[in-house]
């Protein structure tokens, strides 16, 4: 079928064809579910018969598209705001309508045939459209050599779907879409809509109207608290970035160093102090990127930045899951963010949602009066930690909404990395629920089986479409594999986050030094699993929020102990197998709770105690980088070696880390306020120890007590090894050194 019919005009009849009186009434009512098959051209008695039904209309004539020239006026049908008109031929037209404040020329969207094509349509039931972004929602195109925008729902169990806007006076009747059989699509191209228009969808339930609902694919969005889907041009962002595009799959390897600076992209800074502007995306690559590029961080992951609604979830109740939010700019003005990370060599991860969505009305609740995105039970498909509705993946369709969604990001804003959001929500059907509350699985079991179908899907296409790019999970329980290879039985993720490491270090760190001789092995228990995933160790926004305090105030003691206990911290947390992230604010040591509400307060960097700990971290980012035996062997066994991992008494632990070359890097941690002289420590190799690091320095708001620069081996077996080091270990201080008499390289 072609898009438009081609017939020239030859002449017109003044006959009235009548519509069956229901079908006329249901155009009325706005119930009508085939809008096609009564709209736009018909040939009917061997004649054309064009019908438009426009509300509050005045008069409506037929103009000749190449011409203007009249054809014929439409008359009045048998239903208000119904006009007929009865063409002996048909060519290209366009409608001239006469309205009460005025006349336009427009092109008649019922002149044009169905655009999706069958494979996008079968993709689309399959689960397995990796393009939904350009597929569905509003795409600008020009169809016939008329420019428009071609709107794409998907609604099945709906009885009419119309788009609204300023455009037809948010009336639902002007523009009912064309239903797509078996997928149950609906679709209409609007002729003349321009780039920003606000739209939404009027969806006839089986039981009635439903509140105006957003688009689920919609590229571009109104700032809330408006809730209107904005028509998007085509991404067109000039890249810039092909040499790091060229090189982040070794970024991302197992043997790289990787430091991420997470931020909350409202609240790092804002023009003007708490209660001010918030920064652009412009702001921040202006502000941010020098910030991380100064502080030595590899990557910065930004809490989720798909449009939410309620900026008190922190982005985590996505509404879109293909619009970079409008607080913050245009789509473009984020690929241009993501452009200039790279060019300065930083790497962007974006926090992801998948497992839920929060319950507004103008979202994915009940899209089409059906539990359509969701679970039908609540004991499957409602979250009761976060009043929020689960996906339901097991259905083809959304399991291909989510995928695409990924591949979305990945892709077109060449984002390195998603951190997937509650794994472990995702994995058990017992999640936070008490016996009773949930449904088993098809073989009785806990596993949400669906969910590990498609996170193995997901985490497979990803390394496929999106070279480079890697998936990380936020996963609590031990799960196994969740980091092994989907080919090796595991679930695909590159990464998995180390929460038991953060939960064990925070809760060791909280204790007052005089009861830690007890609590010991909370920090040596996390080298008994270390390496049976990849891993990320985080201390995140969820670790200094509700009430738990910043993380400078879960170190115990008076202020100088509190400062010393955070340098040893960020010590140990540095030169402890596994990748790195902390959350923005840690690195000033602020003492406020962070708050979605204001920035950050900058003006502790004005005090010599703060600013010791931002250079502090600034000097364990380019330790950890430069330095091979600090990142090469991360994952495996090899690369670390307990030295003292027992001395509870004295709350000291040291260990050895090796790059794959075999060389040796010490560190040795004081947990205790008092200093100790002539502590022995065991080592593989004579010589000159150099002193690389001290946590006490002076420059870092310590007392600057250490080993002066270095220390020299002696022939004496220690910790099964030949030689030892007679150290000073500094209070509440970590010390790293290597053999030799260069800094770190």
């Amino acid at each position: 079928m072609t898009t438009r019919n081609k017939q020239d005009v030859l002449g017109a009849s003044t006959d009235i064809t009548l519509l069956n009186p229901d079908a006329a009434q249901a155009l009325v009512e706005g119930s009508h579910g085939d809008p096609f098959a009564v709209l736009g051209p018909h040939e009917e008695d061997h004649a054309m018969v064009v019908r438009a039904f426009l509300p509050r209309a005045i008069g409506v004539e037929l103009l000749e598209r190449d011409s203007d020239r009249v054809l014929t006026r439409l008359q009045p049908g048998q239903v208000p705001d119904l006009f007929v008109g009865r063409l002996d031929r048909l060519a290209p037209y366009r409608l001239r309508i006469r309205w009460p404040h005025g006349e336009e020329i427009v092109e008649d969207p019922y002149a044009f045939g169905p655009l999706l094509g069958e494979l996008d349509l079968y993709l689309i039931g399959e689960g397995n459209h990796r393009e939904l972004g350009t597929c569905l929602g509003a795409q600008m195109m020009t169809v016939d050599g008329v420019k428009g925008v071609r709107f794409a729902v998907w609604a099945p169990n709906a009885r009419r779907v119309s788009v609204v806007g300023e455009f037809c006076q948010w009336d639902g009747r002007r523009y009912p879409m064309r239903q797509r059989q078996p997928t149950g699509v609906w679709e209409i191209f609007i002729p003349g809509l321009p780039e920003g228009a606000v739209y939404k969808y009027e969806i006839l339930g089986q039981d009635g109207l439903l509140p105006l609902k957003a688009d689920p694919v919609a590229r571009a969005t109104q700032a809330p608290p408006e809730t209107g889907s904005v028509v998007a041009a085509p991404l067109a962002h000039d890249w810039q970035d092909q040499t790091w595009m060229a090189e982040r799959a070794e970024r991302h390897a197992a043997d790289a160093p990787i430091s991420v600076y997470e931020v909350h992209a409202a609240s790092w800074r804002r023009h003007g102090g708490d209660e001010g502007e918030l920064y652009s995306w412009d702001d921040m690559a202006q502000w941010l990127i020098p910030y991380v590029k100064e502080m030595g961080f590899t990557h910065i992951e930004l809490l989720p930045i798909m449009e939410h609604p309620f900026g008190g979830s922190w982005g985590y109740q996505p509404l879109s899951q293909f619009a970079p939010s409008g607080r913050f700019g245009k789509p473009q003005d984020f690929a241009a963010f993501v452009d200039a990370c790279h060019q300065a060599g930083i790497g962007v991860i974006l926090d992801w949602v998948p497992a839920h969505f929060p319950t507004d009305p103008h979202g994915l609740a009940r899209f089409d009066g059906t539990a359509l995105y969701e679970y039908q039970d609540p004991r499957e498909g409602f979250h009761q930690d976060w009043n929020t509705y689960i996906y339901n993946l097991g259905r083809h369709e959304v399991h291909g909404f989510m995928l695409a969604s990924a591949l979305y990001w990945l892709k077109h804003f060449h984002v390195d990395a998603l951190r997937v959001d509650a794994v472990a929500s995702m994995l058990y059907r017992n999640y936070s629920r008490e016996e009773g509350e949930w449904i088993p699985n098809r073989h009785g079991g806990q596993e949400n089986l669906e969910t590990i179908d498609f996170l193995t899907h997901l985490n497979d296409v990803v390394h496929e479409e999106a070279p480079g790019a890697i998936m990380i999970a936020e996963e609590s329980t031990a799960w196994p594999g969740v980091s092994r290879p989907v080919s090796e039985g595991g679930l695909g993720f590159a990464y998995k986050w180390n929460m038991g490491w953060m939960h064990d270090t925070l809760n060791y760190m909280s204790e007052d030094p005089l009861y830690r001789s007890y609590h010991h092995g909370e920090l040596t228990f996390s080298l008994v699993y270390a390496f049976s995933e990849h891993f990320m160790l985080p201390i995140s926004h969820d670790e200094v929020v509700h009430g738990k305090g910043s993380l400078i105030n879960k170190m115990p003691g008076d202020r100088w102990q509190q400062f010393a206990n955070l340098r040893a911290c960020l010590s140990l947390m540095w030169t402890h197998p596994g990748k790195k992230l902390l959350f923005m604010g840690c690195e000033l040591a602020q003492f406020r709770e962070w708050s979605h509400d204001r920035e950050l307060d900058w003006f502790l960097l004005g005090h010599s105690e703060h600013q010791g700990i931002s250079d502090l971290v600034r000097d364990l980012n380019g330790i950890y980088t430069r330095e091979p035996a600090l990142h090469e062997q991360d994952c495996v066994p090899e690369g670390f070696e307990w030295v003292v991992g027992d001395d509870a008494h004295n709350s000291v632990l040291a260990w050895l880390r090796w790059s794959r070359d075999g060389q040796p890097v010490l560190v040795v941690i004081n947990l205790t306020p008092q200093e100790i002289s002539g502590y022995g420590v065991g080592v593989p190799t004579a010589g000159h120890w150099q002193e690389c690091f001290n946590s006490n320095a002076q420059l870092y708001g310590g007392t600057g007590t250490g080993n002066d620069g270095g220390r020299e081996a002696e022939a004496r077996e220690s910790h099964g090894h030949p030689f030892t080091l007679s150290l000073h270990l500094p209070p509440l201080g970590a010390t790293i050194l290597k053999p030799g008499n260069v800094a770190l390289k």
